[in-house]
C-alpha cells in the first residue's frame, strides 16, 4: 500500500514503481484511491474512470485545487526507480510523480488547512487532448473544478511558473506552375515564393509582455517545410508550417490576426490548423497572491502550454509548481532532485496551513 504519511521521497519512488503509461492507469488509480480512503480524514472521495478526486468541505473562505496527472510516456528501460545520491531516477520521476507524491502526502498530513482543498489525480495527460482526464472531468463533474487557485504539480524546478503561453500553428501555402527544370522560365516556382515568408520570419521582432510580474516572450518560428516533385521538376506547390507561441494577453483570434498581419501582402495562403489559448497568471487575486508570498515572492512565466489553460478558461488563476526539471521529462535518464521534493512539500505545507 502507498504510505501517504511517510517521506514524500519514498512515496515518489513507490508511485514510479507502478507502471502507468497513458491508457494503462487503472492500477495506480486503484492504489491511490485505496490509500486516500484509508489514510485521510475529512475528504469526500470519488472515482471517475481512472481519475481519483477528493475534497474537503470545512467552510473555509477559499479553496485550493491540487491537480496532477498519473500517466507517463512509455518506459525506456527506466523502471523500477533507483536512487543515486540526491537524484531519484525512473520513468515519471520528474513528469510528474514527484508532484503527485507531494500532493498526496499533504492531503494526508495537513490536519487543519486554512483553505478547503480539492485533489484531482487524473489520467491521459501525455496523449491527445481529447483523451485528457481533466477535460473529461470538466464535462462530467464541473463543480469539482471550482477553486480560488489551482496548482498543477508539473515539474517547474521548484519555482512557481504562472499561467502559460498560448500556441497556434498555421500552414502558409504557395502555388505556381509545374515545368521541366531545363526550361524553368516556363514554370512558376512555388518554393521560391516561400523565400519571402522566411524573410519575414527572419526579421520578426518577438514581443515581451509583463503580466503580474511574469515576463512572457513570444516566438514566431518555421517548424516544417514541404514541397518539391522531383529533381528535374519546377514545383507547383509548397508550404511552410509556422508555430506562434503567444503571451496570454492575446486571445486565439487576436494571435491569428497578428500572424496574418505579419504575412500580409505576400502571394500565399495562411490557414490555421491548430490552436490552444494561453492562461493569464491572475496572481493579484488573494489566494494566488498568498501562494506567491509563501514562495518568497519568486515567480516566473511558464513557457509552453499546460493544463493551467483549462483553469484559466474557467476564470481560475493557476500555476505550475512542482519538483523536477522539465528538461529531463520523457528521457531515458529522467530524474528528480529529492531536495526539491522536500522543499516543495515544505512550502506548500506553509501555504495550506496559512
Amino acid at each position: 500500500m502507498l504510505d501517504l504519511h511517510g517521506d514524500p521521497i519514498a512515496l515518489t519512488a513507490a508511485l514510479v514503481d507502478i507502471p502507468s503509461e497513458s491508457r494503462h492507469e487503472q492500477r495506480i488509480a486503484d492504489e491511490i484511491e485505496t490509500a486516500l480512503r484509508e489514510q485521510t480524514t475529512g475528504f469526500e472521495i470519488v472515482r471517475n474512470g481512472d481519475a481519483v478526486l477528493a475534497r474537503t468541505d470545512f467552510g473555509r473562505p477559499s479553496r485550493v485545487l491540487l491537480a496532477g496527472h498519473t500517466d507517463t510516456v512509455p518506459a525506456a528501460d527506466n523502471l523500477p526507480s533507483r536512487r543515486d545520491g540526491r537524484l531519484l531516477y525512473g520513468c515519471g520521476t520528474s513528469d510528474m510523480k514527484a508532484g503527485d507524491a507531494v500532493f498526496l502526502h499533504l492531503v494526508a498530513t495537513v490536519a487543519e488547512p486554512a483553505h478547503d482543498i480539492t485533489l484531482v489525480m487524473y489520467d491521459c495527460e501525455e496523449i491527445e487532448a481529447s483523451a485528457n482526464g481533466l477535460g473529461r472531468i470538466e464535462k462530467e463533474m464541473p463543480d469539482w473544478l471550482t477553486a480560488d487557485v489551482a496548482i498543477l504539480g508539473e515539474p517547474s524546478g521548484g519555482l512557481i511558473e504562472a499561467g502559460c503561453q498560448g500556441t497556434l500553428r498555421v500552414v502558409i501555402s504557395a502555388t505556381g506552375t509545374r515545368a521541366h527544370s531545363a526550361r524553368s522560365w516556363l514554370g512558376d516556382n512555388a518554393i521560391h515564393k516561400l523565400g519571402a515568408v522566411l524573410a519575414r520570419l527572419e526579421a520578426y521582432q518577438a514581443r515581451s509582455v509583463d503580466i503580474d510580474g511574469c515576463v512572457y516572450r513570444e516566438g514566431l518560428s518555421a517548424v516544417r517545410i514541404d514541397g518539391g516533385v522531383a529533381g528535374n521538376v519546377i514545383p507547383d506547390a509548397a508550404s511552410v508550417t509556422v508555430n506562434f507561441r503567444f503571451a496570454p494577453d492575446r486571445s486565439i483570434e487576436q494571435a491569428y490576426a497578428h500572424v496574418r498581419e505579419v504575412f500580409d501582402g505576400l502571394d500565399v495562403a495562411v490557414e490555421l490548423t491548430d490552436a490552444a489559448a494561453g492562461a493569464l497568471p491572475g496572481l493579484s487575486r488573494p489566494a494566488a497572491a498568498a501562494l506567491v508570498t509563501a514562495a518568497g515572492g519568486e515567480v516566473r512565466a511558464k513557457y509552453g502550454w499546460t493544463d493551467v489553460s483549462r483553469f484559466a478558461a474557467l476564470g481560475i488563476p493557476a500555476v505550475n509548481y512542482g519538483p523536477g526539471d522539465p528538461n529531463t521529462a520523457h528521457r531515458a535518464d529522467e530524474h528528480v532532485d529529492v531536495d526539491q521534493i522536500t522543499a516543495v512539500t515544505e512550502m506548500l505545507r506553509r501555504y495550506l496551513i496559512g
